[in-house]
């Protein structure tokens, strides 16, 4: 069969056509999905943009408020600094008024076996006697002492005060006197470590005086009163030798 050379023609012309047309059509498909493609990907773009402003936003909030708080802190540390300072300085005042009211409060101290309570004054005065009774200087310790009893008649050291006056005044051959402080520290405390000694010294004034009968009836009242004793002992000896 012959074809026509115009249905050829026609043919392929249309043919032609629907060809373009198909290809027009794909490229416009294409072009779309590519717009679409980059707005995806400018929207991801511009979110990802955001989120990192928002990022670098809230980390600038974190460093100011880091350094916010590395100031606060600072600024406690002084302030912890500058109390403990201050503590520091009430505790060494606190400290310092403890020490000046200790040299004042009364304690409690022990002599010849005897514990009592007496104030630092005290406790220096008769102190300061007996150091000067130990230097030899009988005459001044028989002044201090004499001083002492006077302004604390109360004190728990006026019965060593009393024994010691009497031996200072023995030394300085104040018999009289001595017989008396000894016999009162007898009648104040009979029971004392120092009594049967100060018993032995009334005689050994007496002996020195000459009183030889007022001595034996004394050496006799140690031995009687102080039996067991160094200074009974002593007495007894001397009895013997009276006889």
């Amino acid at each position: 069969m012959t074809l026509n050379p115009s249905f050829s023609l026609r043919a392929v012309v249309l043919a032609a056509g629907v060809l373009m047309s198909a290809g027009a059509h794909a490229a416009l498909f294409e072009d779309t999905d590519a717009r679409r493609a980059i707005l995806d990907l400018r929207e991801r773009v511009e979110r990802q943009g955001e989120e990192i402003q928002n990022f670098q936003r809230s980390l600038l909030e974190q460093q100011n408020q880091f350094e916010a708080l590395r100031e606060e802190t600072a600024r406690l540390r002084g302030e912890k600094e500058e109390l403990t300072q201050e503590l520091r300085r009430q505790q060494e005042l606190s400290q310092g008024v403890d020490d000046r009211l200790k040299k004042f409060e009364p304690t409690k101290v022990k002599v010849d076996g005897v514990e009592f309570v007496a104030d630092p004054a005290e406790t220096k005065a008769y102190e300061d006697a007996l150091a000067i009774f130990r230097k030899g200087e009988f005459g001044a310790a028989s002044t201090a002492f004499n001083d002492f009893i006077k302004r604390n008649p109360k004190s728990g050291y006026v019965v060593p005060s009393l024994f010691w006056v009497g031996n200072a005044q023995y030394a300085n051959r104040d018999y009289n006197n001595a017989i008396k402080n000894f016999n009162t520290l007898l009648s104040k405390a009979p029971n004392h470590m120092r009594s049967a000694d100060a018993m032995l010294s009334v005689a050994n004034c007496q002996l020195e005086l000459k009183d030889i009968k007022a001595a034996r009836k004394t050496l006799g009242d140690v031995v009687k009163t102080y039996p067991h004793t160094e200074a009974a002992s002593a007495a007894s000896e001397r009895l013997a030798k009276l006889k």
